[in-house]
């Protein structure tokens, strides 16, 4: 089973240091970099960097990684921040409202599409079909593998919340809940009734039953949800003359 450790807002790793502010809603990670240290990022993470610091953007595994990656909702582009002598920050953020935690990872973790920010360097990331039942914490049959030692930054829709399963224990979370799992874990995935019907009047389709050991996180909201319940403001027919209004003006 792999070692996985949800870390303070603030610490240091080999090479870094790091502080989280603005948790859960409006988080932002400035990492510190020593000379000569990295950090590898989602493309379009950035806030801010240090005029000594440099970015690089390549097509990591070549076209057929890029192919995943965009498949699974990310660029298919990876960014790597490198300090120069005099060392610097880069100051990271994801795309949606909701949290930003760092973990230290020591094995291989399963990951929803979304919820990778940011790494060290030595941990692999890598893009994986997660089963034509999936859409796990995201709109994506994509899933991440992340292996490897170090600490890295997840992100979630909402605060994370991890539940430590026993040997033998099982578990049901809805799959637009599910942010990450150890990738000992044993898990299918189900409708959340017995039967169709059900599951669609309980307004729970797909879920994932979990079999521990293992520890498994909760992103506190789900995406889908949420936007569905945006769905009567946008769009919406004025009555009148047909126009579209929208919330957004």
């Amino acid at each position: 089973m792999s070692s996985f450790e949800l870390l303070p807002n603030e610490g240091a790793a080999t090479g870094f240091g790091y502080r989280v502010d603005y948790r859960p809603a409006f988080p932002m990670a400035t990492v510190g970099l020593a000379a000569g240290a990295s950090m590898a990022a989602q493309a379009g993470a950035m806030v801010s960097m240090s005029a000594s610091v440099e970015l690089t953007s390549k097509m990591e595994g070549g076209i057929m990684g890029a192919i995943k990656r965009s498949a699974a909702g990310r660029s298919a582009f990876v960014s790597t921040f490198t300090a120069g002598r005099e060392g610097g920050e880069v100051v990271l953020a994801p795309a949606t409202l909701g949290d930003v935690v760092p973990v230290r990872l020591d094995g291989e973790y399963l990951i929803a599409a979304s919820g990778y920010l940011a790494s060290e360097p030595a941990i692999d990331i890598d893009t994986r079909w997660g089963g034509s039942a999936g859409f796990f914490g995201s709109n994506s049959l994509f899933i991440l593998r992340a292996s490897g030692s170090g600490v890295m930054f997840l992100t979630a829709f909402g605060a994370l919340h991890q539940k430590k399963l026993a040997a033998g224990e099982e578990y049901i979370v809805d799959t637009g809940h599910v942010a990450a799992w150890d990738s000992s874990l044993k898990y299918k995935t189900k409708k959340a009734a017995s039967s169709l019907f059900r599951s669609v009047t309980s307004a729970e389709g797909l879920v994932a039953h979990f079999t521990g050991p293992g520890v498994v996180l909760m992103q506190t909201r789900n995406v889908e949800a949420f936007a569905g319940s945006l769905s009567p403001f946008i769009g919406a027919s004025s009555g009148s003359g047909g126009d579209t209004v929208s919330i957004f003006g």
